[in-house]
Order: structure tokens, then sequence, then C-alpha cells
């Protein structure tokens, strides 16, 4: 059975993420595209944000640590550490408030 600490992974993500231009990095600890469930660590060094994107499938976002913003044509929602957002069937963005490290979980549709 594999384990994975969050926390330790976490610490890891953001500092690769403080050293990229971008300001972001990831780390997929569960699945991949060739499988229905993925979850991916990623971590967001503040002001920075994953643009507007389609969902994968459906998802959740769990916060780790730090403050985030999910933005939607139907708005934003700001979460922070411990909080979790279920993510629209649609279009959005990710911006970071603050660093932050997130779980995002997704399973794809059938096909």
């Amino acid at each position: 059975m594999d384990s994975t600490s969050l926390t330790a992974l976490g610490d890891e993500v953001l500092a690769v993420a403080r050293e990229s231009v971008a300001g972001r990095a990831s780390r997929t600890i569960h699945g991949g595209h060739d499988r229905m469930l993925r979850e991916t660590v990623i971590a967001l060094v503040a002001e920075h944000e994953l643009a507007e994107h389609e969902s994968p499938g459906e998802a959740t976002l769990q916060v780790l640590r730090g403050r985030v913003r999910l933005r939607d044509s139907g708005g934003e929602r700001e979460a922070g550490a411990a909080d979790h957002l279920v993510i629209p069937p649609r279009r959005h963005s990710l911006f970071a408030v603050e660093d932050s490290v997130v779980l995002l979980t997704v399973v794809k549709p059938l096909s």
C-alpha cells in the first residue's frame, strides 16, 4: 500500500514553484491521463494562476495550504487551508491569493 505525506510533498512542490518563472509546479500522486481517477498536488506562488481552462471531468479541489480563488462564469469562491471545493463543469481558473498548495482530484468521464 502506497502512502504519501501531503505536507512533505506540498513543501517540495511549493519549493519548485517558487523557482519557476510560471510560479507553479505539480506532481501527480495517483493515476494519470490513462486512468479514470487522477490526483495531483499543485503549488501556486502568490499572485500566480492557472489560466482559464476547461474542466477535465468531475473534479474537486482541497486546499492544503494558503488561500486560492476559483473563478468561473458564475463568479468566484475563495478558499483557505482545509477547505474543499467542487470544481464547476465549465471553464474556470485558479488564482493564488498567497503561496498555496492544493490537491486536485479528477474523475474523467466514461468514453
